[in-house]
């Protein structure tokens, strides 16, 4: 297989200092214990050490390792085309809440950088949504009045840095990018430093909601705690039944530099050829780090490796002088009704919260839910906290189509999968995988590249949807609810928290 159809590490990741701590080898007791180090997880943390909480974070993995260290970190509030919807479904000021919300966001984290002092890259640009179809000049009218409507600097443009003509595009200025590593490790250590703890390889099983919370770990470790955050990108727990109300997506990442002088200068991105996000990171000399993003799909239904060709030639067809360095891919979460869902995580929670389904912009999202979780926590209020409560009803039924429809993929998934046709296992090449029929049971077969057979349950831990193969990172995808797992049935990415159970061919 060729180096160009295969994902290889983040760039935040490669770039950025490799931070250690522990995995919980013992029992804790803490005023609040959070659930994921990602960018929601590590804000709602440091924003509760600073409100005088001890805080305890755990973390399956690394600190700023998942979905946050291999996300475009664009810092804006400009989320492709949404402030129009808003303004249809939620009215005018859901739209104003949902601006003021998520540029506090911009302003908050710049001043956490520099009061830090860590050298995060911190840029401003504009954020641009463009279109190169004139049938889409229209919509892009409509949504520039609305972003300014909301209280963003919006206006609608026909004139861009991107080295091709457009139709049209809304901009809106004071946005920014960064280094979302250098960035979250550095307020990792400020937390530290301050009395609260961060685990990591520490996975979490189960939650009892009692009085104290407790938590139980697969180390064997209990944690209590008065109250318990689930920012794990996609909440671990299905108490609240918001797999019902989220999807998720994933879509690839090429990288490389360019001379500084084909810099388009802004934040792009179009709804249009399975997204194109484009935006540039700074580098030593006078080369840029161009990052193009792109060809979303559903996790486990799809061969990336024919979308990662069709991105690179995109983002090479239009920056002849692009030198390839990475690849990589991210995964995304989207909520059936548009807003994240950030508050109780559901009806009856008393002391357990959520962060969930920032549908791709979970820079200013994850922010933005660190301030409102501690508010909540620490009994003060917040103006959208009713914009973002998860246990809203009254925009899951008015938007009950894009809720049906994600439910009946999953159904589609869960039934059909089962008659998809068995390969010979004799038939696998190297470095592929795929479901056979074993003994009556479906098993997840991969074949290394000395031709070794490596055999899991096909069936996904979390909810039982079948698994399928990415060939392009060498990985088992449940196409249901996103969970990820490597070829010898380790999880990657939640919700599943229990690896696929190792077979015998």
């Amino acid at each position: 297989m060729g180096e160009e159809h295969q994902v290889s590490s983040s760039y935040w990741l490669e770039t950025a200092p490799d931070g250690h701590h522990p995995a919980l080898d013992g029992d804790l007791d803490v005023d609040v214990a959070v659930i994921g180090a990602g960018i929601a997880g590590l804000s709602t943390a440091w924003e509760l050490t600073r409100a005088g909480r001890s805080v305890a974070v755990l973390e399956a993995g690394r600190v700023a390792a998942g979905v946050t260290g291999h996300t475009t970190a664009k810092v804006t509030a400009l989320h492709t085309l949404v402030y129009d919807k808003l303004r249809r479904t939620r009215g005018p000021e859901g739209a104003r809440l949902y601006a003021r919300s998520q540029s506090e966001a911009i302003g908050h984290a710049a001043r956490i950088a520099e009061e830090l002092g860590v050298d995060c890259e911190w840029e401003s640009r504009s954020a641009y949504t463009y279109a190169r179809d004139p049938g889409r000049v229209a919509e892009l009218r409509a949504e520039a009045e609305a972003a300014a409507e909301a209280g963003l600097p919006a206006s609608f443009v026909t004139e861009t840095g991107l080295p091709f003509p457009v139709a049209g595009a809304v901009e809106v200025t004071g946005q920014a990018q960064f280094h979302p590593r250098k960035y979250l490790l550095a307020l990792a250590a400020d937390l530290v430093e301050r009395g609260g703890r961060i685990f990591e390889d520490t996975t979490v099983l189960g939650l009892d909601e009692g009085e104290p919370c407790r938590l139980s770990t697969a180390t064997g470790a209990t944690v209590r705690a008065r109250d318990v955050v689930v920012a794990t990108h996609y909440p671990i727990f299905d108490r609240a039944l918001l797999f019902a109300r989220l999807s998720t997506r994933r879509e690839l990442v090429v990288a490389g530099t360019i001379p500084a002088g084909q810099d388009p200068d802004g934040m792009f991105i179009t709804p249009d050829e399975d997204t194109r996000s484009v935006r540039t990171a700074p580098l030593e000399g006078d080369r840029r780090l161009l990052i193009v993003t792109g060809e979303h799909f559903t996790p486990g239904t799809s061969d990336p490796r024919a979308r990662l060709e069709r991105l690179t030639a995109w983002a090479t067809g239009h920056f002849p002088d692009l030198e390839v360095t990475h690849r990589w891919a991210t995964q995304d979460t989207e909520p059936t009704d548009t807003v994240p869902m950030v508050g109780p995580l559901h009806p009856g929670a008393r002391h357990a919260y959520v962060a969930t389904g920032f549908g791709g912009w979970g820079m200013t999202g994850g922010i933005m839910a660190g301030r409102l979780l501690t508010a909540q926590i620490t009994g003060e209020e917040s103006e959208w906290s009713g914009l973002y409560d998860p246990r809203r009803l009254k925009t899951a039924v008015r938007e009950a189509p894009a809720l049906l429809k994600t439910q009946a993929k999953v159904a589609g998934h869960f039934v059909g999968d089962r008659l998809r046709p068995s390969p010979p296992v004799e038939s696998l090449p190297p470095g592929e995988g795929a479901v056979v029929r074993a003994d009556g049971h479906r098993v997840a077969v991969y074949r290394d590249e000395d031709g070794g057979f490596h055999a899991v349950s096909a069936r996904c831990t979390h909810l039982g949807c079948l698994v399928d193969f990415n060939a392009a990172e060498r990985a088992w995808e449940c196409p249901c609810h996103g969970s990820r797992f490597d070829t010898d049935g380790k999880v990657i990415q939640g919700p599943a928290t229990k690896p696929l159970e190792q077979r015998d061919l």
